[in-house]
């Protein structure tokens, strides 16, 4: 489980025992007269060639004269380059030497060092991110691994001349952290404990926060004509589900923005069935709702200023006596007609359904889809950045701008009629796979019927949901990747 933080922000502090973070810039190494009577810092720099590069440590244990039983001195490199991810990033290296502790001291503004209050709540953000763990169905821990007493928080006290603007931030960085590591838990879980019925249960939770949910079953989405997700639920023995969540933080008569993630909770390919080698990360195909359930949740808890809506289409895709073959032909809620060409390219079936639900519902603003949908996309952009693919270049550029300032980075991709041509079916209106080549260009140009006119972009994040690189704010194999970038997309450009 995680670390546990009680945090406080804090003009000056009696210095009280337990460890002292002490930030560094390479100009003005160094700590406070209160933490470093004895002036023992600058030589431990000296002796140890510690130079303040970005996020690199020096722990001083049992230092002479000091009140706290540990200094840990921790870098920042160019401070007039440091972006808001990179004090997130200082505090989840921070966040990796604490393990265990019980109080913590960080100062902010020490030697030299003049951190704002936004920087601050990053960096309070940073060890939230970089903390969490998932270990719940761990029963024995390695004796060389850290214990946490996940009953008993640590206590950190950060220092810093910023402290009431600091403060104000990080009420709303407490929400954009519950709201990732929502989505890194659901990613994570097992999905014989996670199925469609109890990720609906997982958004039900939401209305303790102010948000309305209604859970469609799979009755009221037939009544409804959604048979494209509806067949690709038909093989397992899990009902389906539809959630829909609706934040009413804005005006009533302001149309919303909307969210739409793809939650297959287990995909096997069904009929077309994946090798088995891998198939276990499928448990988290269903990555984009976590993001969407994540991100409702981050926007409740900061009571973001904007009506949004977030639906997630809930499915098991499996290979049973009943499930989908390869040429069937369904009719989706749009009455466009779709011949599966191949039951492994479910995730737009799931989706183009829950796509224009929400557009003949809602019509909002802007929809953006979220989800892990093709192979494709990693072949062509690895784990760094996720796909971006759009009808509105005013939508394109604000998530790209998004993604840069939270470094959950997207890239946008072609989109165009000759790409069309490639998912043309001899039976039905269209087949729901073009082929080898473009994958995840047809997967996205399949979406893009179900839209209408309606801004929207697609976001495919098989590539940095689960199993991404791992780095100072995030050790966990489910990332939660998109709830940040959509948090900053909703907050720079769409609140009141």
């Amino acid at each position: 489980m995680s670390q546990k933080f009680d945090v406080n922000f804090v003009k000056a502090q009696k210095p009280a025992g337990g460890i002292a973070v002490v930030l560094q810039a390479p100009e003005a190494i160094g700590a406070p007269g209160e933490v470093d009577p004895a002036g023992v810092v600058a030589k431990a720099a000296e002796i140890g060639r510690f130079r303040a590069k970005a996020l690199k440590t020096l722990d001083i244990v049992a230092p002479h004269g000091s009140p706290f039983d540990r200094i840990l001195l921790l870098g920042l490199g160019d401070l007039a380059k440091m972006a808001a991810h990179d004090w997130l990033k200082a505090g989840g290296a921070a966040v990796a030497k604490l393990r265990d502790s019980e109080s913590v001291t960080v100062y902010l503004d020490a030697a030299g060092v003049e951190v704002g209050g936004q920087a601050a709540a990053d960096f309070a953000l940073g060890l939230l991110l970089g903390a969490y763990r998932f270990e719940t169905y761990k029963t024995k821990k390695d004796e060389d691994e850290p214990r946490t007493n996940n009953k008993k928080p640590t206590k950190v006290t950060i220092v810093t001349a910023a402290a009431a603007a600091a403060k104000k931030a990080y009420a709303e960085s407490e929400a954009v952290a519950s709201g990732v590591l929502l989505a890194r838990d659901l990613v994570n879980e097992p999905a014989n404990v996670l199925g469609p019925v109890e990720f609906a249960e997982k958004a039900k939770a939401l209305e303790k926060l102010g948000v309305e949910v209604e859970i469609l079953t799979e009755r009221e989405m037939k009544r409804l004509g959604m048979a494209a997700l509806l067949g690709v639920a038909q093989g397992s023995e899990r009902p389906p589900r539809l959630a829909i969540m609706q934040w009413n933080g804005g005006k009533p008569k302001d149309r919303p923005v909307a969210f739409v993630g793809k939650g297959v909770v287990f995909d096997t390919g069904g009929i077309s069935i994946k090798p088995a080698a891998g198939m276990e990360e499928m448990k988290g195909d269903m990555g984009g709702a976590a993001a969407v359930i994540g991100l409702m949740h981050v926007l409740a808890s900061r009571k973001a200023k904007l009506n949004a809506v977030g639906i997630l289409g809930l499915v098991e895709n499996m290979p049973d006596g009943n499930a989908q073959r390869p040429g069937d032909i369904v009719t989706s809620m749009s009455g466009q007609t779709i011949e599966v060409i191949n039951t492994d390219a479910e995730g737009r079936l799931v989706l183009c359904d829950a796509l224009w639900y929400c557009n003949d519902r809602f019509k909002p603003q802007f929809i953006i889809d979220l989800a892990t949908l093709t192979g494709a996309v990693m072949v062509a952009l690895g784990s760094h950045h996720a796909g971006l693919f759009s009808n509105d270049d005013t939508l394109a550029a604000r998530l790209t701008a998004a993604g840069l300032a939270s470094n959950e980075r997207v890239w946008r991709m072609p989109l165009g009629k000759e790409y069309d041509k490639m998912i043309d079916s001899k039976f039905a209106d269209m087949k729901n796979t073009g082929g080898r080549y473009a994958g995840s260009i047809t997967a996205a140009q399949f979406l893009q019927r179900f839209v209408k006119d309606a801004p929207w972009a697609h976001i495919d994040i098989a590539g940095t949901a689960m199993g991404s690189p791992t780095d100072e704010i995030n050790q966990s194999w489910g990332s939660g990747f998109g709830v940040r970038l959509l948090d900053e997309l909703v907050r720079t450009n769409y609140e009141s």
